[in-house]
């Protein structure tokens, strides 16, 4: 049975959740404040976490980054009151893989969880066929199986997405991807709207990679449609 680990300070929120996803046919557990849910999620096995932004004493952006900071993948449903695009896009930067705005119908909640849920479980697949896959390409080098990049035979640190999207592109060099098919691909389920959060996340990761950021020689943008992956033979 798949573990779901809810942090809602709400009590009646929490309760209404636990109650549709476990008919759902999942294992709920509640957490309602930020210190005592990032402890959970960081100690405990969970399939996936649905978080609240608005917690006590730790909130849910921050969660959700010292999460990815810890290298822990586990998918992330974020939940936000808040009208304002600014909390949605701060959490898919940090590492959330899909936002509700309250208030939500529980058809779209279970919905949600479910594509996350399809969604790790292909990635864990594909990470799995991938397990012992090397890319060289040009002065960079990639791991899947310890998630490591080399620039020049130097350790250089991404985050998840990051490391994703470098991944993606690798693995399809030369060809041209728009920054919608980015988001579904990468990010998933959920982010029509959002394709910024591919620049902002594509733009750090050319400052991490790149010789020189402003003339890349592997992430181009392609005007008018997107971004591709330089050929390895013509690096």
């Amino acid at each position: 049975m798949k573990k779901i680990l809810i942090i809602e300070d709400s009590l009646d929120m929490a309760n209404l959740l636990k109650l549709h996803l476990s008919d759902a046919g999942f294992s709920v557990s509640l957490v309602h404040d930020g210190i005592s849910g990032f402890r959970r999620a960081s100690e405990d096995r969970h399939d996936l976490i649905i978080l609240d932004i608005m917690l006590p004493e730790m909130d849910g952006l921050e969660i959700c980054q010292q999460l990815r900071g810890r290298s822990i993948t586990i998918p992330i449903l974020m939940l936000t009151a808040k009208s304002t695009e600014i909390d949605r896009v701060l959490g898919l930067e940090i590492g959330a893989d899909d936002y509700l705005t309250k208030p939500f119908s529980v058809r779209e909640m279970i919905a949600r969880v479910k594509a996350l849920m399809r969604r790790s479980e292909y990635a864990t697949t594909v990470s799995t066929d991938l397990s012992n896959q090397t890319i060289e390409s040009g002065n960079i080098n990639l791991d899947s199986s310890k998630r490591e990049v080399l620039v020049n035979n130097k350790s250089i640190e991404l985050t998840a997405k990051e490391f994703d999207l470098l991944w993606h592109f690798s693995n399809h060099p030369g060809q041209v991807f728009s920054r919608s098919q980015l988001l579904d691909q990468i990010w998933g389920y959920g982010h029509d709207g959002y394709e910024h959060t591919v620049n902002s996340h594509i733009n750090r990761l050319r400052s991490k990679i790149e010789i020189d950021p402003a003339k890349p020689d592997h992430i181009l943008t392609v005007w008018g449609v997107g971004y591709k992956y330089t050929d390895r033979s013509a690096i």
